[in-house]
């Protein structure tokens, strides 16, 4: 039975967070990315902070974001951490965390294993290197994309590729992949978003309790 965390990212209602609940998630994931189809106004989230059960951390998502959309949306959805999925650097991770005092995750989009060594430069200042495969050039988004990378890359036990942090794996994951994932990976945290969706934007609580028990059942 697999230990890993489950995060479930881009919920945007009441039943998505209480299917988490229900699947014994350990986090929620807020997104603050006008591009996104899972994009929330600082109203709709602080709506919904409210409904996180206490045993589950809220993460806003954010992309290239300045200082003031980051400190509003900590402020309305009460973030536990924030989610940096840009093209921030370690400096710009350290000052966020600075700034706010919240834990801080950085994601690292994945094609090669160059992309696995550029992550260590996070390594002892984010809390968390989430890695995600790399989206093509122009792509709207960069990430929830339902793609997945070479998760071989990553390895496993003794052998696996150590990024000097914790970290976790998002990238094409769903119900059917993510026991593939773990096993591969031993990742100690997954991360999904549109693997639990009936459509971009429209969490499936069926799916999101399945990728649970997925999630437990490896």
């Amino acid at each position: 039975m697999s230990v890993a965390r489950i995060k479930i990212c881009g919920v945007r209602n009441r039943a998505a967070i209480e299917a988490a609940a229900a699947g014994q998630a350990d986090y929620v994931g807020f997104v603050f990315f006008p591009k996104s189809p899972r994009n929330l106004s600082l109203d709709d989230a602080a709506g919904l902070a409210g409904a996180v059960p206490s045993g589950i951390r809220r993460i806003g998502l954010f992309v290239n974001a300045d200082d003031e959309a980051i400190g509003a949306a900590v402020r309305a959805a009460r973030l536990d951490g924030v989610q940096l999925h840009g093209d921030e650097g370690p400096e710009r991770v350290a000052a966020v965390k600075a700034r706010f005092g919240v834990e801080v995750w950085k994601a690292v989009p994945v094609a090669t294993r160059a992309d696995l060594a550029g992550a260590r430069r996070y390594a002892g200042i984010a809390d968390r290197i989430l890695f995600d495969a790399k989206t093509q050039p122009g792509a709207a988004l960069p990430g929830g994309m339902g793609v997945r990378f070479d998760w071989r890359l990553l390895g496993g036990g003794s052998g696996g590729f150590d990024p000097g942090a914790p970290w976790g794996l998002a990238g094409g994951l769903d119900a059917s992949t993510v026991g593939e994932a773990l096993a591969t990976t031993q990742a100690p945290l997954v991360d999904v978003s549109s693997g639990v969706e009936d459509a971009p934007g429209v969490k499936s609580p069926a799916k999101i309790r399945a990728f649970c028990e997925a999630v437990r059942a490896a």
